[in-house]
């Protein structure tokens, strides 16, 4: 057996296992990479090192580092709460602004199911309150994480950004960011006239009752700090919680999001459990969202590092409020960044060995370009339904690499767009964790059957969003 097929065989029965099993595939691919550099290809262990991808290791780090300080400090509670009063009593507008704040929670960096597991129980609950189709709901949250996902500084758009610039390949970061949203956005107007929200016009939300404090709200709300800047910074800050905290954002089913979720599904549907959601924001809240507008200013416009900009943000915003953010870098989503520079160290060693050259030179001379890029799209989607989004993007994009550079026949910024969007547009399945998070939240269903309606949406999208965005980005 050659190296090549050895490695290409690894590559897969790590998906394989990861997807069965719960372990973590950054683990395998480290262990893989030393297995097969080692033995395979006769590498030192320098050289296999060598593929530790150390800039997107810090952007990571950086970016969920941030989110976790202002998740902690109650700005992302904040945000949601602004945008959740500009409903009014418009009923319809509901789905889309939640929509909108899970689009905006990843595009600033947030890991997708990290803002799938904020906004879900909120919207979910909301769903259950006015008559809104749990479906309907569920996707329009799901769809706007990741329509929101490829912003340049978001995980998903650093990653592939990052991979497109090691490659060599043509970047459009900005093609890539509108690619998804558009899609998402199209996908959700679809869904949205399809799942009844059309009668949703005609209807008008009742006032909500006065509000009455939650157990435990007000400890929360006393003294936020524990230290002199409690006071002049504010209003409410929030224990930790949300999905970086348990691990990994793609292998997790979702149950401690479940229970940290719990007070914010009490305090934000309405009525009588919805007191704190009222206080006013502070000097901390205002800081750090002055802190999200730097970070994009910086990195878009003054070209700085994105890693190493959040990562101050984040310093800064944690010296103001130490104790508070004492549990923030714990809450930095490790096992998502264990499972990113793992797949790009293996990715490395087959790139060192020369596999990613022969296999895409495999599929450039088996097909045409264009019929090689669907296959990727396609092959990439399927993989991606039930395993992870981020490795799948770190795995295939490095295979295109070749038939991309033989000549004018594919777009190399149509294809990222179209390999982008396909390999995270089925995280709408119940076996990926954003699906099964949404199913876990669903109020006043029949558990089976919701099961059954995600599971059959996700397979029509599996099946047809790669057909749809190669002939949009690719072949038109």
């Amino acid at each position: 057996m050659s190296p090549h097929v050895i490695s290409i065989s690894a590559l897969g029965l790590m998906f394989v296992i990861a997807t069965v099993l719960p372990i973590n595939m950054g683990a395998l691919a480290f262990v893989g990479a030393f297995l097969v550099g080692t033995l395979a290809a006769a590498m030192p262990a320098k050289a296999i090192l060598a593929g530790f991808p150390a800039d997107l290791f810090l952007t990571l780090v950086g970016i969920t580092y941030l989110f976790a300080v202002a998740q902690n400090n109650g700005t992302i509670d904040w945000l949601v709460r602004l945008a959740v009063r500009a409903v009014g009593g418009r009923i319809a507008a509901i789905p889309w602004i939640m929509f909108m704040i899970a689009a905006l929670l990843t595009s600033v960096g947030a890991v997708s199911p990290a803002a799938v597991a904020i906004i879900a129980p909120i919207a979910l609950g909301f769903a259950a309150r006015y008559g809104i189709n749990p479906l309907l709901m569920g996707l329009m949250v799901i769809h706007g994480a990741q329509g929101g996902g490829f912003s340049p500084i978001s995980i998903y758009g650093g990653i592939t950004n990052k991979i497109v610039q090691k490659a060599g390949l043509p970047l459009n970061e900005m093609a890539t960011a509108f690619a998804s949203l558009g899609v998402n956005l199209a996908v959700a107007a679809g869904l949205f006239v399809a799942l009844g929200g059309l009668r949703l016009v005609r209807q008008s939300a009742p006032a909500a009752a006065a509000p009455q404090p939650v157990a435990g709200e007000v400890l929360a709300m006393g003294a936020p700090f524990g230290a002199p800047f409690g006071a002049p910074f504010g209003a409410r800050s929030v224990p930790a919680q949300g999905a970086q905290i348990y691990g990994d954002a793609e292998a997790e089913a979702g149950i401690e999001e479940q229970k940290t979720m719990a007070r914010d599904r009490a305090s934000m549907l309405g009525g009588e459990a919805e007191g704190a959601g009222e206080a006013p924001a502070g000097l901390y809240q205002y800081l750090t969202v002055a802190g999200l507008v730097a970070l994009a200013v910086l990195t878009l416009y003054f070209k700085l590092d994105i890693g190493f900009v959040s990562l101050t943000i984040a310093l800064l915003l944690t010296l103001m409020a130490p104790e508070l953010q004492k549990r923030a870098l714990s809450q930095v989503s490790w096992p998502e960044i264990m499972l990113i520079v793992g797949v790009s160290t293996f990715v490395g060693v087959m790139d060192k060995m020369g596999t990613i050259d022969f296999v895409g030179h495999s599929v450039a001379s088996l097909t045409s370009p264009l019929m090689a890029a669907l296959l990727l799209c396609l092959v990439g989607a399927v993989v991606s339904a039930f395993a992870s989004s981020t490795a799948v993007l770190g795995s295939l994009i490095p295979l295109a690499v070749p038939f991309l550079q033989q000549g004018p026949d594919v777009s190399a910024i149509g294809f990222i767009a179209a390999m982008a969007v396909s390999s995270t547009i089925v995280d709408v399945s119940p076996f990926s964790t954003n699906g099964a998070l949404v199913l876990a939240n669903a109020q006043g269903v029949d558990r089976q059957a919701f099961f059954r309606k995600l599971m059959i949406y996700g397979a029509l999208v599996t099946v047809i969003a790669p057909v749809v965005v190669w002939l949009v980005f690719v072949v038109l």
